[in-house]
């Protein structure tokens, strides 16, 4: 699932810097990137080899995502922990509105997808 400004895998490789080689085995399961007022967001959810691993990235004018490609195991437990008493999922740029359900929904179906799997 491709949200906000991006539309496809190659809008998220593009962003990033990334080479085809760095998803492979990699299924995107929530790619989410926000970028207005000077400001954005990114957020990768994928699994590779049973394992889920997130991406996060924050870019201004001065700064790109490209170097920020750094995926981190994670699990279900803990996505769902921080969509409950944390930001996951909500903006926090100052351009928006604070706490502004960015992909907070989507999230929490996948996750619910997951478990039932």
């Amino acid at each position: 699932m491709y949200l906000h400004d991006w539309k496809n895998k190659e809008d998220l490789i593009g962003d990033f810097g990334l080479k085809e080689d760095d998803l492979e085995g990699a299924e995107i399961l929530l790619a989410s990137r926000t970028y207005g007022d000077y400001e954005g967001e990114a957020f990768v959810l994928f699994e590779r080899n049973g394992k889920l691993y997130e991406v996060n990235g924050r870019d201004d004018s001065l700064t790109m995502l490209d170097k920020q490609w750094d995926p981190e195991e994670v699990t279900i437990e803990v996505l769902a922990h921080r969509l409950q008493k944390g930001m996951l999922g909500k903006s926090t740029l100052i351009s928006r509105r604070w706490g502004e359900n960015i992909f907070a929904s989507e999230l929490i179906k996948i996750l619910i997808k997951k478990i039932r799997d």
